[in-house]
């Protein structure tokens, strides 16, 4: 069960399903170099002209010359894809033809640049997309790139040069490609080709010497492509190494794996070896290996471990607590695993030559026989220094300790003393064989129960118990006959065996049992948020699974409205709850906070927040009931994955609360404007009758005076309402898109003017200061709508406002926009309403005998919005409303010259 060399199924799975999908996948090559002119291009259409007199079929879709006549050249011959031409901006720019490719389905495609960002209009912002649908769809591609275009190395390289580039790639592709193939030039030969005019033409090359091409920017560069490629290549080695099961470690990187032991000397090793490996500048792993014996250490001393594991980790190691029977062969498996070549551990302390002799080989010596090509470096200890004074509850923990160390094999003798008082009185009636069986029952029972010592222990205690009082001669440990002591000596040696097999067994189905819980109660966490709709649910139910698992507290600090985190009810009142303060940093920074980490150590809480694709969704704050809880790498691993799911099941269900807000929304206004648009239709005919009939009334001549005042009554209701149906069929057609713009290009001197000559009997009574800014700029608009929006604007401030209230309008050119303001001298806006009055059926007082439904605001935006400008309200400085609208200024045609126009 434990054989290293046994495949794990599901890593074959795993492997098989790649296989499977990588298959049905097109072929990635990229021509990597160090930056431009090094010859990518040029190797690139060398490899495809080579494919090409093999038979193969081979298509140029994109390929940048730059005016060289060589890489012209090596293009003759090939298959050239016809660009796509998109207009942008007035100009016809060409852009790789993705349709055209797909389409055209080539055995290989070559794409030059997969850096370059496409021209607006086409199917992906980048071209690297482009290849990445090219590939799904089983096409093979070369390609080629600067190492300046990586993501990881964009703001390297911007340090290095001066220059920050704009188009980069994801270095996930760069690293899901087939092959990578270093085009490599030394810094003066670059140089030198540049000068001829081999890498730019004469005026970009003389501009390129100047900035970008300096001799030490090509050598930082060129450093960092073969150091990104021999990062690259490694992985493939290890890959290689993976699939083909080899074991051996293969010395291409000098990587070095510290082996954490129990000793005070653990944390020397660990920062020896993070100097060693800064020197080297290699990576490096840190490991400790927990054995059954190192599980029976007290708490104070795991932790002083846990915290030396930590320190790697901050240091830059991969860390690891491994599980393992025998300290030795799993370093050994570790290191094979990960190819390191270099193992570094602590020296061990100086033994007598009796207790080498009893305890055997240890773990140095170990270590050389079985891996031979792993190099062994053994670190000094540190100087000397006065250990410090243990704390009172150190010294009771390290004393309850050495009690429960000695109760286990004081319990193992008093099981022996019971099997022996159980089967003396027995031996008349059972064979001494079935005697024997008794004890190694006893055995098996102590290793079960207490480990590997106490059953050694049992082992000699039951023989000698069993020569004393079952072998003649009975009460003494003499033996008359010579054949028991191979009893004897196989009654030991299986007892032995089947002590060491027993605890074996013991403490492997142990370390199963603690993974196939973490499991459990991962995959029950993951089946009961996938089914919760509400953040109530996924909050309670990250809170119970954490708290079951961890045996302590577990919270989920959630995000309210405003963007604050806030406590679960009640938890305020609960003794010691956790710091927002702290869960608060920890949200902002993306980092863990709190109990064994750097940012406030000393709180009890431990802090994780929920991060999610999109954003962190709140934070989880744990009290775990011991440190190994947030210290082991393996159990701070699984806070992190309990964080992301819980952080993932957030988001899924903000957005489907955005997702079901949205579509109530849209249902919503869809019946609103069907109702105002039948409403107002059916609307329009009887009042068109009733303001006839009062025309009618008004006109006739026998009309008391009384029936004309009821006459002139009912005509101006009807207006009213008739302004009211209007309204709401403009509303409805600007909200359905029917209304069409005719824009032209107008002084806007004439808009308003003709909306105060519309406004006028409105305005009787109203002094209407007009200050425009003088030579406006033309503006491109509706005037018939543009007028409306004044005219809305007039009225509201007409109606809203004490009668002889003074009317301001201005208008000025600022910051590419034409900002035209209408404001009044009333009692202002509603306080912090401002916003809302713009939504539909919404009026400055809820409660009022002014006439109005409240769309006249709505209107004015939604007709703001379709000429690509802005309306917002706002109080006027000497008091009052203020209504500003924004229209954008364009470029207005030229006029032609008068005097040309009279010649």
């Amino acid at each position: 069960m434990s054989d290293p060399s046994r495949p794990d199924p599901d890593a074959l799975l795993e492997q098989l399903r790649q296989q499977e999908q990588s298959a049905a996948r097109g072929k990635l090559r990229i021509y990597f170099g160090s930056s431009a002119g090094v010859g990518k291009t040029y190797a690139m259409l060398q490899a495809a002209r080579k494919l090409l007199s093999e038979g193969r079929e081979v298509l140029v879709g994109v390929v940048e010359t730059h005016g060289r006549s060589e890489t012209l050249a090596l293009t003759e011959g090939l298959e050239v894809l016809p660009p796509r031409q998109i207009d942008y901006r007035g100009r016809s720019l060409p852009e790789f033809d993705l349709d055209a490719a797909l389409a055209r389905r080539p055995s290989l495609i070559l794409v030059d640049e997969l850096a370059h960002s496409n021209v607006a209009g086409s199917r992906h912002p980048k071209r690297w997309q482009d290849v990445e649908e090219l590939l799904a769809n089983g096409i093979n591609v070369y390609t080629t790139l600067n190492v300046q275009h990586l993501e990881s190395l964009n703001d390297v390289v911007g340090g290095i040069t001066g220059i920050r580039v704009q188009e980069t790639l994801p270095d996930t592709f760069f690293d899901r490609a087939d092959e990578v193939v270093m085009v490599d030039t030394p810094a003066d030969e670059l140089l030198a080709r540049l000068k001829a005019g081999k890498v730019y033409m004469p005026g970009q090359a003389e501009r390129a010497a100047r900035n970008f091409f300096r001799k030490g920017n090509l050598m930082a560069l060129r450093e960092l492509a073969l150091r990104r490629t021999a990062d690259r290549v490694e992985d493939d080695v290890q890959a290689w190494r993976s699939n083909k099961a080899i074991s051996q470690v293969w010395k291409t990187e000098a990587a070095i794996l510290c082996a954490i032991g129990p000793s005070v000397g653990a944390e020397h090793v660990v920062r020896s070896a993070a100097r060693l490996a800064q020197q080297l500048n290699v990576s490096w792993h840190a490991v400790y290996v927990e054995t059954p014996q190192l599980q029976r250490l007290p708490d104070a001393q795991r932790e002083r471990i846990l915290r030396v594991v930590r320190l790697a980790h901050d240091l830059g190691a991969a860390t690891a607590v491994l599980q393992a029977q025998d300290m030795a062969s799993a370093l050994i498996a570790h290191a094979r695993e990960h190819n390191l070549s270099q193992l570094m551990l602590g020296r061990a302390p100086a033994q007598p030559a009796w207790r080498r002799w009893f305890s055997g080989p240890g773990l140095h010596q170990r270590l050389a026989e079985s891996a031979p090509d792993v190099d062994l470096i053994e670190v000094g200890r540190p100087l000397a220094a006065p250990a410090p004074k243990a704390p009172a509850d150190a010294a009771a923990a390290s004393w309850a300790a050495w009690v429960g160390q000695w109760q286990r094999y004081g319990l193992t003798l008093l099981a022996c003393v019971a099997t022996t008082a159980l089967a003396r009185p027995l031996q008349p009636y059972f064979d001494e064989a079935n005697i024997v069986m008794l004890f190694l029952l006893t055995v098996v029972g102590v290793s079960l129960r207490w480990g590997r010592g106490p059953s050694v222990l049992a082992s000699f205690v039951s023989v000698g118990l069993f020569d004393f009082f079952f072998v003649a001669p009975h009460l003494s440990f003499a033996v008359s006959d010579v054949q028991y002591l191979l009893t004897f000596i196989v009654m030991l040696a299986v007892g032995l065996v089947t002590g060491q097999l027993t605890a074996h067994l013991r403490y492997q189905a142990q370390v199963a049992a603690e993974r196939e819980a973490r499991s459990r109660a991962l995959f029950e966490l993951t089946r009961e948020l996938s089914g919760a709709l509400q953040t109530e649910q996924v909050v309670l139910s990250a809170q119970e699974s954490l708290s079951r698992e961890l045996h302590g507290r577990a919270l989920v600090l959630v995000l309210d409205l405003q963007d604050r985190l806030q406590l679960p009810p009640g938890v305020d009142e609960q003794p010691d709850p956790p710091d927002l303060g702290t869960a608060r940093w920890a949200l902002d920074h993306g980092q863990a906070a709190g109990l064994a980490t750097d940012t406030l150590p000393g709180s009890p809480w431990f802090y994780l927040p929920l991060q999610a694709p999109m954003r962190a969704r709140g934070v989880l704050a744990v009290r775990p009931r011991d440190l190994a809880s947030v210290m082991q790498p393996e159990r701070r691993a699984q806070l992190d994955t309990y964080a992301s799911i819980i952080g993932q099941a957030l988001e899924r269900v903000h957005y489907v609360e955005v997702a079901q807000d949205a579509l109530v929304h849209i249902e919503s206004e869809r019946l609103r404007n069907s109702l105002l648009s039948a409403l107002s239709h059916d609307l329009r005919t009887p009042l068109a009758v009733v303001y006839g009939l009062a025309d009618t009334l008004a006109a006739l001549p026998e009309l008391p005076a009384a029936g004309l005042d009821m006459a002139q009554a009912l005509r101006q209701e009807a207006q009213r309402i008739n302004a009211m149906v209007n309204k709401l069929l403009d509303m409805a057609r600007l909200q359905s898109g029917a209304v069409q713009l005719r824009l032209e290009w107008q002084p806007i001197e004439e808009v308003v003017g003709s909306a105060l000559q519309a406004m006028q009997p409105v305005l009787t009574g109203r002094n209407v200061s007009i200050a425009l800014a003088p030579e406006l700029p033309l503006v491109q608009l509706d005037a018939v709508l543009i007028e409306r929006v004044l005219c809305n604007l007039l009225e509201n401030a007409a109606k809203y406002t004490p009668a002889g209230t003074a009317i301001d309008i201005s208008a000025e050119a600022r910051d590419g926009e034409l900002l035209l303001s209408v404001a009044d001298h009333g009692p202002g806006l509603p306080a912090g309403r401002e916003e809302q009055l713009f939504d539909k059926f919404t009026r400055g007082e809820k409660e009022s005998s002014t006439p109005g439904v409240g769309l006249g605001l709505a209107i004015c935006r939604a007709i703001m919005q379709a000429h690509q400008g802005r309306i917002w309200a706002e109080t006027a400085a000497g008091g009052g409303a203020r209504f500003v609208l924004s229209l954008p200024l364009g470029t207005p045609p030229s006029l032609p010259d008068l005097e040309d126009a009279n010649a």
